[in-house]
């Protein structure tokens, strides 16, 4: 079995990140992920692959003052974006570049461990789920979010990709939607020895900009953007028509 690859991103690739993946993309997932961990003012919360912070923003308005967010990250990027953008007032996040499996945190520190859309990208995820359960706290909580599948949008441009820059691009996007089933995260958190654990199954409509343009944009926002950039003006322009030709029945006004 291929061994996921680590969501690493060079250059201004995660100011893109931030300006086009976070609002369209993994934005609109990250308050339902939130209000499901049922935080408390005055908690501790560790968020893992924090990436550019949308998730850790948003825990450290319900933690408030008395609370600590620490959102962790293997790409010097990512935090470095993250740094720039405020937290809500009167608020602390600490930024930690380090890795999901070997994170070089204490024992037993946080109330609650969140991940938005990371797991998939961990090259030995029984670890990563050893290493939560030993920073948190006796009778903490984990919550992790992951896709279920790839949608449309993803099925087009994958499609895409295969046809104007070959297949291994085209698998190397889609690594983001090869996720363990049901079973088999559940056999994992079991095995790294949580108790209680629940998968929730939850849909979403995303709503994008006009797709033609805001494809490329996403692309030079993700691992390809390099393979993407290479082609020449007409090629790019092939692949978003591709994409958008495809997504044609799923269009509204």
């Amino acid at each position: 079995m291929p061994q996921p690859e680590q969501w690493q991103l060079h250059g201004n690739v995660a100011e893109l990140y931030e300006r086009y993946v976070v609002p369209y993309i993994l934005g609109p997932w990250a308050p339902g992920l939130v209000a499901l961990a049922a935080l408390q003012p005055g908690e501790r919360v560790l968020d893992v692959a924090c990436g550019t912070g949308v998730v850790a923003r948003l825990v450290a308005a319900q933690v408030g003052a008395t609370g600590h967010v620490t959102g962790l990250d293997l790409n010097a990027g990512m935090l470095a974006v993250a740094r720039t953008l405020p937290s809500p007032p009167g608020t602390s996040i600490t930024w930690v570049e380090g890795s999901a499996i070997a994170m070089d945190l204490p024992d037993a520190s946080w109330n609650v461990i969140l991940c938005q859309q990371g797991f998939q990208f961990f090259p030995d995820q029984p670890a990563a789920l050893r290493e939560m359960h030993r920073v948190l706290v006796p009778g903490g909580r984990v919550l992790l979010s992951v896709w279920q599948s790839a949608g449309p949008y993803d099925i087009a441009v994958s499609e895409a990709l295969k046809r104007h820059v070959g297949a291994e691009t085209a698998t190397r996007y889609l690594a983001a939607r090869v996720v363990p089933a049901a079973e088999e995260l559940e056999r994992l958190f079991v095995e790294a020895e949580f108790r209680a654990v629940e998968i929730h199954a939850c849909s979403m409509t995303p709503r994008l900009p006009q797709v033609e343009v805001f494809v490329l944009c996403h692309l030079a926002a993700t691992p390809v953007a390099g393979v993407v950039a290479a082609l020449s003006d007409g090629e790019r322009a092939a692949l978003a028509r591709h994409v958008s030709l495809a997504l044609q029945p799923e269009f509204d006004s």
